[in-house]
């Protein structure tokens, strides 16, 4: 009988920091490109467009390699609601790292730019050309991209509830590969 899996594979907590970093990054990028129109703008719309692409590639990886391999259960003693609410709030983290590249993809076809991954590789449009599409994928982003931001807020949040509260391992199993401790109840 295997024993049950304590922590995140090496594999998946560096995708989880890296894809961390770079969603962080993203996001800042996108506001400063929004309110400015400085000659950045054109620099940070450079590094934004294929800045995305790959943390969909990222985000899809990271699934893939979360179907394949297994990860460790919440702590016993976390309440039940609790249990799902970090359930549902990890899936709807999922959703929106693979939807916003998508929409912002969509958008950019849809208003007729191209994405630019390297000098001259581009990628084929996924919508037609339509100004109206334009317009409502580009505000689907930005609430998209602040859904996101408030969604890694509280990812943090209940992160640092388990380090400095409850002192359970669930961060650490994601940070130094220590085990969460779970406590069987009535101990």
């Amino acid at each position: 009988m295997k024993s049950p899996v304590t922590h995140f594979s090496r594999t998946l907590r560096v995708l989880h920091w890296l894809m961390a970093i770079l969603l962080l990054a993203m996001l800042f990028i996108g506001v400063s490109m929004v309110v400015t129109l400085s000659e950045r703008h054109s620099w940070l719309v450079a590094i934004h467009k294929p800045l995305g692409i790959f943390l969909l590639l990222l985000v899809l990886i990271r699934l893939a390699v979360r179907l394949v391999q297994a990860t460790p259960s919440l702590p016993l003693e976390m309440p039940a609601w609790q249990k799902r609410a970090a359930q549902l709030s990890h899936l709807l983290l999922y959703i929106l790292m693979t939807t916003l590249p998508l929409v912002g993809w969509a958008m950019q076809s849809a208003g007729g730019y191209p994405i630019v991954l390297h000098d001259t590789l581009l990628l084929p449009p996924i919508a037609s050309q339509d100004v109206q599409l334009y317009a409502l994928l580009r505000l689907a982003h930005t609430v998209l991209a602040y859904l996101l931001f408030v969604g890694i807020l509280l990812h943090l949040t209940a992160a640092l509830v388990h380090a400095l509260i409850r002192k359970d391992g669930v961060l650490s199993s994601m940070t130094t590969g220590r085990g969460i401790r779970s406590v069987p109840d009535g101990q």
